[in-house]
């Protein structure tokens, strides 16, 4: 039996799931969420695309950082009052679905998949690299079976150890931002500086330009991919018609503030001279020598991978979670991911097709990476915004129009702030580069091929939607 609001909406069912009853386990507070989406995006997030982001925007990194805080925060918001609504393990899935059409659900189920599909990819990868850093006599294949299989091992543990975990990586890598910035401070206390030298990482006359500054923002945006992944936990949450909302926003308002007092510091050290293209990669470690010398440098180095371990293991289990919402939903073969495993209530098979597919993609990554001069990898990350936009795009529209169909007590926030999040993610979705567009055009055009295939050519109800019944 289902129960359904006063819309004829399903927001509650009665009907065991498939795996003997078993549900995922309610054991997540709030504090637990903002961590793990803290560190599914990384304290540390500005530091890899800081050199992309300087060059673009002439120096104004700090002002870019911000700029696409309030963006994304659009966006964050919309999450938070779907969430309400339908607090389902199902996300951005859930909330088209139910709210739009059961198709185009799917359609940004598939696309999400995508997104989190390669994200552990990409860690996996980054890690094995990081680590040949450290441990040059290890191969990057063996480093790459040891990171998939150790973040596909703490995520099959359970949702406690999984956050507990996370709570230890977040706090080690505050704590060297906050060595950063202490260096940084060092560095400037004793010099004499021109009036302007504390403003100009926020404005310099002869540097801004509009133009400069919007291509930084379309980079700076990338800072705040993986906010969306708390959603994902829903069904794990204490109260999370509350939660949910509190801490996406929250995880987008924290990571904005961290980031910008990050790369303010850091644009004290460097200016707004540019980074040689040789070394754009490797600009905050470069900065971060000549504030802290070379123990600086290799601790940020070692921050880094550790960073990108924390997220490969958060973006698993939230992969795990999405896919067992759209296996319970039937858009995948139900037997097999809408099943909960009973001792330590986590989606077992989701989690490991998650990791084989990051250990084999990152083998295969490699392969393409040497013989391309490393273009797969950037190619990779594109195409992982490519299906987090689509979820990103879907969750505002499905926001805009449950406000305008059901809220009884219509706001002009609550219209205006659907459209923008919408239109700024259409925006920098459109302008992806050509390979990525290609590379996620093909799997959306595989995905939509297999629900024409499993509805015989979509003539049967696609995919079906459940919230759970213990949503307090």
């Amino acid at each position: 039996m289902s129960v359904v609001n006063q819309q004829g909406h399903v927001i509650a069912s009665s009907e065991p799931p498939v795996g003997g009853g078993v549900r995922l386990h309610r054991t997540l507070k709030l504090w637990n969420l903002i961590i793990i989406g803290m560190v599914i995006i990384q304290p540390t997030a500005p530091m890899g695309i800081y050199g992309v982001i300087s060059n673009k925007a002439q120096g104004h990194v700090v002002t870019t950082i911000l700029i696409a805080m309030v963006a994304m925060l659009f966006t964050a918001i919309s999450y938070g009052r779907m969430a309400r609504v339908y607090p389902s393990a199902g996300s951005a899935y859930t909330y088209v679905g139910q709210e739009m059409h059961s198709a185009l659900g799917y359609v940004v189920g598939w696309g999400m998949v995508m997104d989190y599909l390669l994200n552990p990819l990409i860690c996996t990868a980054f890690c094995a690299k990081a680590a040949m850093n450290i441990l040059p006599g290890i191969s990057y294949y063996l480093w790459i079976i040891i990171f998939a299989a150790f973040f596909t091992w703490v995520n099959l543990r359970g949702i406690k150890t999984s956050a507990r975990l996370n709570e230890a990586l977040c706090g080690g890598m505050v704590l060297v931002v906050l060595l950063f910035l202490g260096s940084v401070i060092r560095s400037v206390w004793h010099v004499q500086h021109d009036p302007g030298f504390f403003t100009h990482p926020f404005y310099q006359p002869d540097t801004f330009h509009p133009s400069a500054i919007f291509a930084g923002t379309s980079v700076a945006v990338l800072t705040y991919i993986g906010f969306d992944a708390v959603s994902t936990l829903s069904e794990e949450v204490e109260n999370p018609r509350r939660n949910i909302l509190l801490a996406t926003v929250l995880v987008c308002l924290i990571t904005g503030l961290l980031s910008g007092l990050e790369v303010y510091a850091a644009q004290l050290i460097w200016g707004s001279k540019p980074f040689p293209s040789d070394q754009v990669e490797s600009a905050f470690a470069l900065l971060s020598r000549q504030t802290g010398g070379a123990i600086l440098f290799q601790i940020i180095n070692f921050t880094l991978l550790v960073a990108n371990m924390g997220s490969g293991m958060g973006s698993q289990l939230a992969a795990g979670r999405l896919l067992y919402g759209m296996g319970r939903g039937n858009a995948l073969p139900k037997s097999f991911f809408g099943v909960i495993e009973p001792r330590y209530r986590v989606p077992r098979n989701n989690i490991m097709i998650v990791g084989a597919f990051a250990l084999a993609g990152a083998g295969i990554l490699e392969f393409f990476a040497n013989r391309l001069g490393g273009g797969a990898y950037e190619i990779g990350a594109e195409a992982l915004n490519f299906g987090a936009f689509i979820a990103f795009m879907g969750v505002n529209a499905a926001a805009f129009v449950y406000h305008l169909r059901h809220e009884k007590n219509r706001s002009l926030s609550g219209f205006i702030v659907p459209v923008l999040g919408f239109l700024i993610c259409a925006f920098i979705w459109v302008h992806l580069s050509h390979p990525a567009l290609i590379l996620g055009a093909i799997w959306m055009a595989a995905g939509i091929t297999y629900g024409a295939f499993r509805t015989h050519g979509f003539r049967a109800e696609l995919v079906t939607f459940e919230i759970p019944s213990d949503v307090a």
